[in-house]
This record gives structure tokens, C-alpha cells and sequence, in this order.
């Protein structure tokens, strides 16, 4: 534990704002309860400062050290410190919006880390520490005391500005009179009483990452007023014992917000949000466990385990070398000064954090994940001081074997989210359904959001492409994977509150077997007649990409965009292909290559979020792009388009593919077989059966997604119902199989020549069932 004469860094010598600080002795008192708050509040200020026995001429810490300085000393040459002053900064005047009194606790927050870091150039300063603590009065006695109401939008008052404020009183709390952490207390009790219900509506409470917040907000407060009770409160609040565990973080759910047993992550009741509110819940959770560990307070809910699986259940398929995959971060992608690599950063750290506390076989783990992401990744590009500090550790342990990059395929059915992994790229799918929203816009954010789940796709092969300027400069009309309406659209929504925007269509989803995965998109766009039936087929070196049924009656041409690639890379086109350096391959299997069009595109952050304390600048930022897709005129009946996209591929590779054939694409099955090197060296036969049918010898007696693999003397027959509305389907195999290996209990099985396998799917919530038999003879 970081030492209390270590972090204090000499403070006891400043006076600050008339106030005598008592000695030392008499601040902590004796009894065995003042000294359990005083190794709580070391323990908070070395998580948010990394301790004030870092070495600031470590090379690993010297960057972020040099950027917490220089956005220190940017704060402080703006703060007005006059006497008349109506504000703290002239960019937050306090005049209204909510935003500008969280803000302004952040700003006052990195002040004090700066304060309390060796090398900053303000490290344990007199004068900067009493500009900080007159800052705090002031906005106590202006803007945020135990007299005002809530306006604007109520996550500043209930959450942002207390968190800051708690976590500025941990870091500089020696230097606070008792009377200043008396009065600021009040206004956390205030506004953010306990972890259990929104301020405003009592009768609202709160569930996933903003009940995370608030404990941890409860539990500084406890901390910081050595009030144990409140610490229990925020400790209860986890497992939600005031509503006997009814919104418990530590459990799984089948609706609403939380974690669900497929590694789904879900907020605001309809959005997929591992990347955004999932890791802002991860990092509550990680430092009040973190914090409370070894404590009269300690949490000890059995169920903390589903927080620690779902690290690599739910989080792990989303990280691309350090970085969070925008598929499941909602809003979030607008935000300028919280991209990918942000979100990555953050919930790698988080990982780490869990990793002290957690025991095996899960600290291990976590550290070889953590390993493996921040030596691929741009951690420490932007790690603050402590993460940094963590980091180093880790990096330092050669005990610790980094984990490489992971190979597979999920199927996230609670929350219309598909990722397939290889070796030196991921694919991500976004879908839609009357269950999981298309989008969520609000608060001044993420306004261009129209077809980001229409079947939106993701190709990662580098660190930059979504992160460096990709959202603002995009032609949001024509986001890769899309079919859409070219209708014009306004912006999404207003600055005030959210919206959640969901189709009418019940199928989203696919199923999966041995790393390989087919999914598929019920196409209902929302305020035009447009449907379409979009499948997908992820293989070894490619996905095949289907769509069938294209129909619209609006009288507007219809596309499908196969590519939009922030790229000037050269594009070659040749008979039935197309070839992106550096990007992927094309192949047209049944007809000519679409309509192209390289361009430069120029936007900025702000036309996406002008949010109170989201907002992005107006500065232009510019991309060039590379575009393909399919023109299906206005009044499309029953078209078709198919595609196969072959990522990281060379123009030979492109132009020789014969990996994959299309058996069929229209309205009721679209299927697939692929062999050799796409399959693995076996063979892969994926369909999506709209309708009962038969393709390649493969049968189905109702709808669902099918994928039947064969390799090594085994076939592994794969099955779900993406629509939830098939009770059972029976599938008809044309390869002989003599034994069952094994099956998961919803699925019995024929063998023999033509083997049968009814599947029960009532009640599955999309979630795959498989089987698995030998070809050959018992014997």
C-alpha cells in the first residue's frame, strides 16, 4: 500500500483558505475504525493517481505524466481566480447547463491528481492547492449544494459531478477543513443519497452501469466522511439488497439492462452496450471491488463471478488489439474525445484492476489478455498516470505469457451482435430487431446514427480506420453491409433526452459451430416499405455476404453497400472482382462488379455531437474513401445482390477464389458450401432457412439458421432460431453418420444414411444447439 507520508507529499505544510489543518494524529484519531478509513483513502488515491511514490523518471510513465501536466497547466492559465468571478471557466459558465458544473469538477479533479503526481510540475504546490479548494467552495456555494434542483440532464448532477467531486476530496483530503468536506458531503447526499434510485424518481431505480457509478460515488462518500454505513450502503448496492437482489450487478438477466448468459451487455433496455456503458460499469465495479477488497466492507456476493467470466464472455470478443469495436458502442462512436482506442484502453485497465483481487484462475488470465492488448495496442498512447503505472508492472512481470489474438465466432442473440475473429482480422455485424434498437441517438449525440443496425459490418485489420475521423467524414447513407432507402434524412434527434429507434422484424441473428458462423438480417426499414432478407456466411479467409427479397415500393432507387473504406488505396476491378490494397478482395459471383467512387470527404466532430459535455470541435477533418455498391433501382421486386468479401486478400488470391459457393439466394433459404481453404480443409455448409426447404441436400422442416461442418471423421451440425418463433425443426443430413458423439439435451438424433436431428428451439432465445456425430461405424 502506498504510504500515507509518500502521498501527502509534503502537504501538511500549506495552509489553505484560512484553515488551520490539524495534526496528523488528531485528523486520524486511534480507534482501529479511523485507521480502516485512512488505508481506504490511501488505497482510492493510489488507484486514481498511481501513489505518490511513482517514479515520474520512468520512462513508460513519462509521457503520461508530460500530458497530465500540460493539461493541468491549460486549466489553470484559464481558471478565473477574481473575486467577482461568475464562473471557473469562461467555456463553462455555469448559466444553465448542467454539463458545465460536472465539467467543472473534472477540470478541479485533474488539477488535484496533477497536484498530487511527482513530476508534475504543481506537485504538492501551495497556491495550486488553494485555488483548487477555493474552486470546490465556490461551486459548492454557486452551483452544487444540498439547496439546489436538478435541470438539465440529471446524469451530471446524480453521477458526474459528485463522482469528481468525491474523487478530488480522497486525492487532496488532508488539505480540506473539516468544515469543506462537511459542506460537500451534503451536496453528494444530495443528489446521489445511495446507488438504489434515480434523485428525481424515486421510484426508478438503477440497473447496470449507472448503479455501479452511484456505489462507487456512495462508497468515496463513506470514505471520505469515514461513515461506515454509507460504505455497507454502497457495498449493498452491487447485489441490490434493498430490492432482495432484483437488480443485482453480480447475476444474469433475460431482459432489461445487465449481463445475459450469451456475454451480452445491454442498457437503456434495447441497446447493445458492452463498449460503452459496459465499460464504464466494469471500471466502477473493478475499483469499489478493488478498493472494498481486505476491508470490514469487502464484497463478498458468491455471484461476483459472473462480473469475473464475463471479462472473456463478454468484453474479450469486442477487444481488437487494446481496442473497443464500435459495433457495441451505441452513442459512443461520436464522441471525439472518447474513441475506440479509449474505450479499449479503459476496459483493459478495468481487466487489470479486477486481476489484483481476483484469484485463480482468473488473475492469470486476466493478465495474459491485458498483456497481449497493450502490446498490440496504443495503451499507453493515452493511459493516465495510473493505468500507466499498471501497465508497467505487467509489462515488467516475465512471468506473464502475453495472450495472442483469438480465433472464432460469436453469436451475441440477446443482443443482435455478431463478431467472427481470425488470426490478422475481426468482423462485426450489427443487426436490428423489434427486441435490440437499430440505434440510440440523444443528448446532442451520435446524429448521423440512421443505419448503424441495418446490418452495419466492421472490418478490422488495422489500429486507425474507425478512430482517426472515420464517423465525422463517413457518408452515412452508405455504411458497408447496409441495403438501404436513399431517402433523404435529417439528423436523428434533438439535444434534449434519448431516443432508441427499433425496426418491427423479429429475425436477427445466426448460429455457430467449430469457429465457423451464419447470420441473418430480416431487413424492415423503418419509415419506408423497403424489406430485404441480408445473410451472412463467416468462413477461415472469407465472408460470404447475401441478400434476397429486395423489395420496395417507395419509388426511391435502393442500395446495398458492399465497401466504404476510409482509404485511397489503388482499386483494381476485373471480371466478377475487385481488389482494395491493403484492404480485402471482392469477388462477384453472380454478376458484374457494382458502381465505385473514390473520394475526399470533409466533416467534423461537432455535426455528429454538439452534447453539453460530449461535444466535438468544428475543426475539419478530412478522409478520402472508397465505395462500392449495388444499385437496385427505385421499386425493386425480389432483388438479389451476393458478394464475398476476402479480407487482407492479394489481387491473385481475389482473382483464383473458388472457396465458397452460393447454392442458393432468394426469399425462403439462402445457403452456402464452402471448401479447402475457406473451411479450414473440411467443409462448411451454412444456410438460413426462411421458410421450410432443402439446399445442397441439407433439409429443414421449419425456419432457422443452420450450419453443418465435416471434418476429421466428425460432422458438427449447429442450429438456432433467430426469428423466436420456431418451437422445434427437424434437420435432414445427406451424409451418412453412424454414432452420436454427443448433443447438447434440446436435440435428439436419427443416425444412419441420412441422419435426422430434431431440435427443440422454444423458448432459446436465438441461442445455437449442437450436435456432434462420427461418420464412422460403432466399432
Amino acid at each position: 500500500m502506498t504510504s500515507r507520508r509518500a502521498f501527502l507529499g509534503g502537504l501538511a505544510a500549506v495552509p489553505l483558505l484560512g484553515q488551520h489543518l490539524s495534526p496528523q494524529a488528531a485528523l486520524l484519531g486511534t480507534g482501529a475504525g479511523q485507521a480502516a478509513f485512512l488505508e481506504l483513502r490511501a488505497k482510492a488515491a493510489a488507484l486514481f493517481t498511481g501513489g505518490g511514490d511513482i517514479d515520474p523518471g520512468d520512462s513508460v510513465l513519462a509521457a503520461p505524466l508530460a500530458r497530465l501536466d500540460a493539461d493541468a497547466r491549460a486549466h489553470r492559465a484559464a481558471m478565473d481566480l477574481s473575486s467577482g468571478r461568475t464562473f471557473l471557466w469562461p467555456d463553462l459558465p455555469l448559466t444553465g447547463v448542467s454539463g458545465d458544473i460536472a465539467s467543472s469538477y473534472q477540470r478541479l479533479r485533474t488539477l488535484a491528481v496533477a497536484w498530487a503526481s511527482p513530476g508534475a510540475s504543481t506537485h504538492g504546490d501551495a497556491t495550486a492547492a488553494r485555488e483548487i479548494l477555493s474552486g470546490l467552495d465556490f461551486l459548492y456555494e454557486r452551483a452544487y449544494n444540498e439547496t439546489k434542483r436538478e435541470t438539465g440532464n440529471w446524469w451530471h448532477w446524480e453521477i458526474g459531478a459528485p463522482r469528481a467531486l468525491m474523487d478530488t476530496a480522497v486525492i487532496m483530503y488532508d488539505a480540506i477543513s473539516a468544515e469543506q468536506r462537511t459542506a460537500w458531503i451534503r451536496a453528494v447526499d444530495r443528489f446521489c443519497p445511495n446507488p438504489d434510485r434515480r434523485t428525481n424518481l424515486t421510484n426508478f431505480a438503477e440497473t447496470g452501469a449507472n448503479r455501479a457509478d452511484k456505489a462507487l460515488i456512495v462508497a468515496l462518500r463513506g470514505i471520505v466522511g469515514a461513515d461506515a454505513a454509507k460504505v455497507a450502503l454502497a457495498r449493498d448496492g452491487l447485489s441490490d439488497t434493498r430490492d432482495a437482489g432484483r437488480h443485482t450487478l453480480f447475476g444474469l438477466v433475460t431482459s432489461g439492462d445487465g449481463f445475459y448468459a450469451d456475454g451480452s451487455f445491454i442498457q437503456h433496455d434495447v441497446v447493445a452496450y458492452t463498449g460503452s456503458y459496459g465499460v464504464v460499469l466494469l471500471q466502477s465495479l473493478a475499483t469499489i471491488l478493488g478498493l472494498l477488497g481486505g476491508s470490514a466492507w469487502e464484497v463478498t456476493d458468491p455471484d461476483v463471478q459472473v462480473v469475473l467470466d464475463a471479462v472473456e464472455n463478454s468484453y474479450a470478443p469486442w477487444i481488437h488489439d487494446g481496442l473497443m469495436m464500435d459495433s457495441v458502442r451505441g452513442r459512443a462512436v461520436s464522441r471525439q474525445f472518447n474513441r475506440d482506442h479509449d474505450a479499449g484502453r479503459d476496459t483493459v485497465d478495468a481487466i487489470l484492476q479486477l486481476a489484483a483481487g481476483a484469484g485463480e484462475p482468473y488473475a492469470t488470465r486476466f493478465r495474459q489478455l491485458a498483456k497481449g492488448w497493450i502490446r498490440r495496442g496504443r495503451f499507453l498512447d493515452s493511459a493516465n498516470v495510473a493505468a500507466a503505472a499498471r501497465a508497467a508492472t505487467l509489462l515488467g512481470d516475465d512471468a506473464v505469457t502475453a495472450a495472442p489474438r483469438p480465433r472464432g465466432h460469436r453469436v451475441f442473440a440477446a443482443m443482435d451482435r455478431i463478431v467472427h475473429r481470425r488470426k490478422d482480422w475481426s468482423f462485426a455485424i450489427s443487426l436490428s430487431s423489434r427486441r435490440i434498437a437499430m440505434y440510440e441517438c440523444g443528448n446532442g449525440e451520435n446524429y448521423r446514427a440512421w443505419y448503424q443496425g441495418d446490418g452495419a459490418t466492421y472490418l478490422y485489420l488495422d489500429l486507425d480506420h474507425y478512430s482517426d475521423g472515420y464517423w465525422p467524414t463517413v457518408n452515412s447513407y452508405r455504411l458497408a453491409g447496409t441495403t438501404v432507402d436513399t431517402r433523404h434524412r435529417d439528423p436523428a434527434v434533438s439535444v434534449s433526452g434519448t431516443g432508441t429507434f427499433r425496426p418491427g422484424n423479429a429475425w436477427a441473428g445466426g448460429t455457430t459451430a467449430d469457429g465457423y458462423g451464419v447470420a441473418g438480417l430480416d431487413l424492415a426499414a423503418v419509415g419506408t416499405t423497403l424489406t430485404a432478407r441480408k445473410a451472412w456466411v463467416c468462413l477461415d479467409d472469407a465472408v460470404v455476404c447475401l441478400g434476397a427479397g429486395i423489395t420496395s415500393t417507395d419509388g426511391r432507387p435502393i442500395e446495398t453497400v458492399v465497401e466504404n473504406r476510409a482509404t485511397a488505396a489503388t482499386l483494381t476491378t476485373g471480371d466478377g472482382w475487385a481488389h482494395l490494397e491493403g484492404v480485402a478482395g471482392y469477388v462477384f459471383p453472380s454478376g458484374p462488379v457494382p458502381r465505385t467512387l473514390q473520394e475526399r470527404r470533409t466533416g467534423t466532430w461537432l455535426e455528429i455531437d454538439d452534447g453539453p459535455s460530449t461535444k466535438g470541435t468544428a475543426d475539419p477533418v478530412s478522409h478520402d474513401y472508397t465505395t462500392l455498391w449495388f444499385e437496385h433501382g427505385a421499386n425493386p421486386s425480389d432483388a438479389t445482390y451476393a458478394y464475398i468479401l476476402l479480407p487482407d486478400a492479394t489481387s491473385k488470391r481475389t482473382r483464383d477464389f473458388d472457396g465458397a459457393e452460393i447454392l442458393v439466394n432468394t426469399r425462403h433459404v439462402q445457403a452456402v458450401r464452402a471448401r479447402g481453404r475457406s473451411a479450414g480443409g473440411g467443409e462448411v455448409f451454412a444456410a438460413l432457412f426462411w421458410a421450410a426447404g432443402e439446399a445442397g441436400g441439407v433439409s429443414a422442416s421449419e425456419p432457422c439458421a443452420v450450419l453443418v461442418r465435416r471434418a476429421a471423421g466428425r460432422i458438427t451440425v449447429a442450429a438456432s432460431d433467430p426469428g423466436r418463433t420456431t418451437e422445434t425443426t427437424t434437420i435432414t443430413l445427406p451424409h451418412p453418420a453412424h454414432r452420436l458423439i454427443e448433443a447438447d439435451d434440446t436435440v435428439s438424433v436419427t443416425t444412419g444414411e441420412r441422419p435426422r436431428l430434431t431440435i427443440n428451439l422454444a423458448g432459446s432465445a436465438g441461442r445455437t444447439h449442437t450436435a456432434v456425430l462420427a461418420t464412422g461405424r460403432k466399432g
